[in-house]
C-alpha cells in the first residue's frame, strides 16, 4: 500500500488538528491499487459540472432576476448592465483565491483546501438564495450581493484540485486530446441543468411568482450538488494513491510570485491561447439571453429551450475535439477553430437582427464552434511549465484566461450592442480570436527558438 504522502510547508508529525482530519480521510478511503485515467476522469467531469451549474445559475438569474430585484431604481438596460459588472467581480477575485488557498493547502492538506472551498462556494451560493431584495434592504441587498459573488470568486479559484492536470500527465500519449475534453464537458451539462430549470420556473410560475420566489429555487439546487460533489472529489483526492501520483508528477503548488517570476511569459501565452473560446463562451450564453430580453418579444423560456439544444450541440463538439486533437493536434486545433470563430463574428449583427430564425441560427453554430474549441481551451499550452511549476501555472492560466476572455463580455457586449450597434460585438469576438490565434503563433516560434 502507498504510504501517505507529506505535504510541503509542514514538518513531517507536527501536529495539526486539520491535517490529521486530512489523514484520517486517507486512511477511510486507503485502497490497494493503480488510479486509472477513467477515475480519474470521473473526478473531473463531477467536480466540473457542479462549478458550471453553479456558474450558469448565477449567470441566468444575472438577465432575468437581478436587474428588477435588485436594480429596480434603473431602467432595464441600465439594470442588467450594473448585474453584469456584479456578474464580473467573481472572475476578478478567482485568481485571489487560487493564491489563498494554494497558502492553505501548502500550510494543511489538498483535502483541506478543497473542502473549505467548496463550503465557501456552498455559502456565497446558498446566500445568494436567502438574500433580502432592494426593495427590503436598499443599498445593503447590493452590497451583500456583491459580497456574495465575490465569495464565489474566491471559492472557484480555490477549488482547483490538480485532477485535470493529472490527467493529461497520465493520459495515453496519443489520446490526450480526448482526456482533455473530458474536464470540459462540465459546461455544457451545467448549462443544460441550469436552462432548463430556469426554463421550467419561467412556464410554471407567473411573473410575479418567479420574480418573489421562484427564482430562488436554482440556488438551493445548487448548493445541494455542491455538497453531493464535495464527497465525491473528497474520495478521490483523499487516496494515498492519489497523493502519490501527484508527487510523482510535482504537481504540489509553488510560491506564486515565484512562478510570475519565473513563468510570467507563460501565464500570458497560455491565458491568451483560448481567448476566443472564452469570448464566445458568454456570446452564445449570457449575452443573446439578455440582449432577447431587452429587444425582442420572444418568449424567454422559448428561447432558453432553444439554447439547451444549443448546448447539446456544444456537447457533442466538446467529444469530437478531442477526436479531431488527438489527430491533428491540440494547438493545432485551437488555432483553426479560432479562424472559425473570427469568419462567424462577421455574421454577428446580420442574425441577431434576422429575426427568430437567424436569432437560432446564431445559437446553435455558437454553440456548435464553442464546442469544438472550448473541448480543448483548457491547458493547451501548460506543457509548456516545467513540472514543479504546472500545479501552481494550471491553475493561473485557467483563472486569467476567464478574466481576460470572459469575465466582462457580457458586459461589454451589450454595453456596445446597445450604444453603438451589433456591429462592435463582431469586432469584439473577432478580437479574441484574433489573441488566440497571435498567442498560438507566438508559442511555436518560442518553441522552436528555445
Amino acid at each position: 500500500m502507498a504510504k501517505p504522502a507529506t505535504y510541503e510547508g509542514r514538518p513531517q508529525g507536527a501536529p495539526n488538528s486539520l491535517s490529521s482530519a486530512g489523514d484520517d480521510a486517507r486512511n477511510i478511503n486507503a485502497r490497494d491499487g493503480h488510479i486509472a485515467p477513467g477515475e480519474i476522469a470521473i473526478g473531473v467531469v463531477i467536480g466540473r459540472a457542479s462549478e458550471y451549474f453553479d456558474f450558469f445559475v448565477y449567470a441566468i438569474a444575472s438577465v432575468l432576476v437581478f436587474p428588477s430585484v435588485f436594480f429596480p431604481f434603473a431602467d432595464q438596460l441600465q439594470g442588467t448592465l450594473y448585474s453584469f459588472a456584479v456578474f464580473s467581480l467573481a472572475f476578478i477575485a478567482r485568481p485571489i483565491g487560487t493564491v489563498i488557498f494554494m497558502a492553505i493547502q501548502r500550510r494543511y492538506s489538498r483535502e483541506a483546501k478543497l473542502t473549505l472551498a467548496l463550503f465557501l462556494l456552498g455559502l456565497s451560493t446558498a446566500g445568494i438564495a436567502f438574500l433580502p431584495t432592494y426593495a427590503r434592504l436598499g443599498t445593503v441587498a447590493l452590497l451583500l450581493l456583491a459580497l456574495l459573488r465575490i465569495g464565489q470568486g474566491i471559492a472557484l479559484g480555490g477549488s482547483w484540485d490538480g485532477l485535470p492536470s493529472l490527467l493529461a500527465l497520465n493520459a495515453p500519449e496519443k489520446r490526450r486530446g480526448w482526456y482533455a475534453m473530458l474536464g470540459q464537458l462540465g459546461a455544457p451539462v451545467g448549462f443544460i441543468i441550469a436552462g432548463s430549470l430556469f426554463a421550467f420556473l419561467l412556464s410554471a410560475l407567473g411573473d410575479k411568482d418567479f420574480l418573489e420566489w421562484g427564482w430562488r429555487y436554482p440556488f438551493y439546487v445548487a448548493f445541494a450538488i455542491n455538497v453531493v460533489a464535495l464527497f465525491a472529489r473528497l474520495r478521490l483526492v483523499s487516496t494515498p494513491e492519489y497523493a502519490r501520483l501527484l508527487d510523482e508528477r510535482e504537481l504540489q503548488p509553488t510560491g506564486v510570485f515565484e512562478m510570475v517570476g519565473s513563468q510570467g511569459r507563460n501565464l500570458v501565452i497560455g491565458a491568451l491561447a483560448a481567448l476566443a473560446s472564452y469570448a464566445l463562451f458568454h456570446l452564445v450564453t449570457v449575452f443573446p439571453l439578455s440582449w432577447i430580453t431587452l429587444y425582442s418579444l420572444r418568449s424567454v423560456s422559448d428561447f432558453l429551450v432553444i439554447q439547451i439544444i444549443g448546448a447539446g450541440i456544444a456537447l457533442v463538439g466538446v467529444v469530437v475535439s478531442g477526436l479531431i486533437a488527438d489527430r491533428f493536434g491540440r494547438r493545432n486545433t485551437l488555432g483553426a477553430l479560432a479562424v472559425l470563430i473570427a469568419i462567424f463574428s462577421a455574421f454577428v449583427p446580420s442574425l441577431m437582427n434576422g429575426g427568430e430564425s437567424g436569432q437560432n441560427l446564431f445559437v446553435l453554430i455558437g454553440f456548435g464552434l464553442l464546442g469544438l474549441s472550448y473541448g480543448q481551451a483548457a491547458g493547451a499550452v501548460t506543457a509548456n511549465f516545467p513540472a514543479r511549476f504546472r500545479y501552481t501555472g494550471a491553475a493561473l492560466t485557467s483563472d486569467l484566461a476567464w478574466l481576460v476572455g470572459a469575465g466582462f463580455a457580457p458586459l461589454v457586449a451589450l454595453g456596445l450592442s446597445a450604444h453603438f450597434g451589433l456591429a462592435y460585438v463582431s469586432l469584439y469576438l473577432l478580437s479574441g480570436a484574433v489573441g488566440s490565434l497571435a498567442a498560438l503563433s507566438l508559442n511555436r516560434a518560442l518553441e522552436i527558438r528555445d
